[in-house]
Order: C-alpha cells, then structure tokens, then sequence
C-alpha cells in the first residue's frame, strides 16, 4: 500500500476516529485504526465495539492496501510531522513507513482483516436534521445524564420521535433536561436510548452549520449518523426509559418571570462561597417583585436581591446552585419562566412552547441554616 495525504487531511481524519478507540481492551486489534485503501477511497476506522467511526481521506492512492496501526502511534507521529504531503507505505511484512519532508518513521502494522469492521447496518429509516440542531441539542441535555453506571438508561439520553417532533431527554435522578425539535417532515414513531458517550464524542465532530446536515438511521440495536465524509454507528441501550410524561405536570402554585442572565450571575457570585464537592444550598426566598437568594457556608455567607414578576404564592425553597446554572446555561431565552408547587416538589424551567423543560428537585434548606 502507498498513500500521499496531506497532513492537515490525515490529522482531521485521524482525530476523528480517535474518538472510538479504547482507552482500555484485552483485543490489542481494537486499539488500532484501520487504515483501508483497498478501493478508490481512503478510509479510516475505529472500532471499540460499543461506538464505531468511519471517515474518508482526501488523498492519492498510488498503491491499494489495507493495515492496521496502533492509534496512539500513528496519531502522535502525524501530529507531529511538518505541514506537508505525508507519504505512508507498507511492504510485505505490514511494516508501515511514514514519511514527510526529512522525517521518516518506520512502525509495525498488523492485518487489516483481523480488524472488527464496523456492523453492516441497514439504512432504511433516515430522520435528517441540521448539523447545528443536533449539536446545540446534545449540549442543552448532555449534562443531566448520569456519570456512574448504577442505571444505565440514566448514563444515555432517549430520542423520541412521534410525527414531525423529535424530543430528546436526559435525567440523572436530580434533575431532567427536556428538548423538542421540530422536524421537515412526519415520521413513524421511534424510541430509542443512545449512550452519552456516543453523543459527546458526535458533538465535538459536527460543523455546527446550519446549512450541513447529518442523517439518522435507526435499527433494533444501533443509531447510525452521517454527516460530511464520516459514519458514526453506535450501539443503543436496551431496556424501558422512565416514563417521563408521569414527573411532568403543569400545575403551580408559584410563577416567576426573571431575567435570565441576572438570576444566572446571581447564582454563580453565590458558588463563589461554596467549596468544591460540598452540597451548600442556595436559599430562594420569592415574595412579591421581589426574588432573595441567600447562601450560607464555612468561607461566608452572601444575600442578593432580584427584580422579579410573580404571580401566585410566596415560597421559600433551596436548591443545589450547579443545577440551576447548568440549565440556565443552556437556555438561550433572555426571560425565563419558572413554575414551582412547594418546597418540596420540583421546580420547572420552561418556555411557553415547551420546546425545552428543565426540572429540578429542591434540596432540603432547614438542614442547610
């Protein structure tokens, strides 16, 4: 095999499919990228058997071939080669020369057969969306799943499609993040759960352009996406995702119109007096025109005032301030709205479309005094 790619083309092909290459496996197969030049393309993959990458690369192929070479090797080699034309060659034996103006490093390859090619997926069902949507989605959800693996379900993040919406949804045991998109045109019913690995992994490769856009296929058992000149296939979580419609309810006893961006500084001047790791909640106390948030921990204590509109009742309640800043974050609306019942039930964060809804469990605060 004899390749000539650029080095800009090979760096972004191969930070690519870095993403599916294990940090850890007993298959030493599995920590290669397989470089396949057996056709009139280049192809790179990567394969951990849970989310598989493959992308094309823009280059000359002079000799057809196919090898599989150690990731980290060949991704640190290529990072720092000089910008200009990489030359990458294999003799008999798999030995890989790779070779730019006066460098020249020599690696061994292993064969590309022994490789766990991606899984042949059949491409019936294909949901297409903006590239931007997807990736604006991911990162207005992604931070409400679950880090540990106690559930699952929780460490993913379930795509609902019913007609011409999609919703995507995440939850922790906290809190749920709750996005709706509306889709060209109508499809059959899907409910799928896609690991949050795969979704971080998506969401660092995608342009984010609106005009670019990335196709969706669904099967029994995996979710592919294309987009550009890459296939991202992932295995889905099985099992029945919490029936989420069962903690959404539309009664309230509190309203709250505020300006976003003030209640987010607030919040975040507050953190300043809460240590990393400890569970100080911020103390919310809403009366009329007027919202007070209150913190009080081992470094000091702070008191802040908010202009507010309310409609309904007083309330006092607490909450852990890293949730409240992770949704608000994420929320692109200048005034929000905000419903809450009692001290002791959730609190929501939505728009009056519901095209997002943030709920939030309060923490208990006398506890906190």
């Amino acid at each position: 095999m004899k390749l000539i790619c650029s080095k800009s083309e090979l760096l972004k092909s191969v930070n690519i499919t870095l993403k599916a290459v294990p940090s850890k496996t007993t298959m030493p197969i599995l920590e290669c990228i397989l470089i396949d030049a057996s056709t009139n393309e280049i192809k790179f993959t990567a394969n951990d058997m849970e989310l598989g990458i493959e992308t094309k690369v823009n280059g000359t192929i002079e000799e057809k071939g196919i090898v599989a070479l150690d990731a980290r090797i060949f991704s640190e080699i290529v990072r720092k080669l000089p910008d200009s034309d990489v030359i990458i060659k294999t003799d008999d034996k798999l030995n890989t020369t790779i070779s730019c103006e006066k460098a020249k490093f020599t690696i061994p390859g292993k064969d590309g057969e022994d490789f766990a090619y991606l899984p042949i997926i059949e491409k019936n069902d294909c949901v297409e969306i903006s590239q931007f949507t997807l990736k604006e989605t991911i990162r207005q959800t992604i931070f409400s799943i679950a880090a540990n693996e106690n559930n699952k379900l929780m460490t993913g993040e379930l795509f609902e499609i019913k007609n011409n919406i999609m919703k995507i949804i995440s939850l922790d045991g906290h809190r749920i993040a709750i996005r709706k998109i509306e889709l060209r045109e109508s499809y059959s019913d899907k409910k799928v759960v896609v690991p949050g690995k795969t979704l971080n992994e998506i969401s660092k490769i995608l342009s984010g352009e609106m005009e670019d856009m990335v196709q969706i296929f669904f099967t029994e058992n995996h979710i592919v996406f294309e987009f550009d000149d890459t296939v991202v296939v992932s295995r889905l979580i099985e099992g029945e995702y919490f029936k989420i419609d069962q903690m959404l309810s539309s009664d309230y006893e509190t309203k709250v119109m505020i300006n976003k961006k003030e209640f987010l500084n607030c919040i975040d001047r507050a953190t300043l007096l809460v240590k990393e790791g400890d569970k100080k909640p911020i103390i919310i106390d809403i009366q009329d025109g007027n919202m007070q948030l209150k913190i009080n921990s081992q470094i000091g204590s702070m008191d802040e005032d908010i202009d507010i509109e309310k409609e309904g009742k007083d309330i006092l309640i607490g909450f852990n301030p890293k949730f409240l800043m992770d949704a608000l974050k994420v929320i692109d609306d200048e005034t929000i709205s905000i419903y809450l019942v009692n001290a002791k039930a959730p609190c929501f964060i939505k728009d009056d479309m519901e095209n997002y809804i943030y709920l939030i469990l309060p923490v208990n605060f006398n506890a906190a005094r």
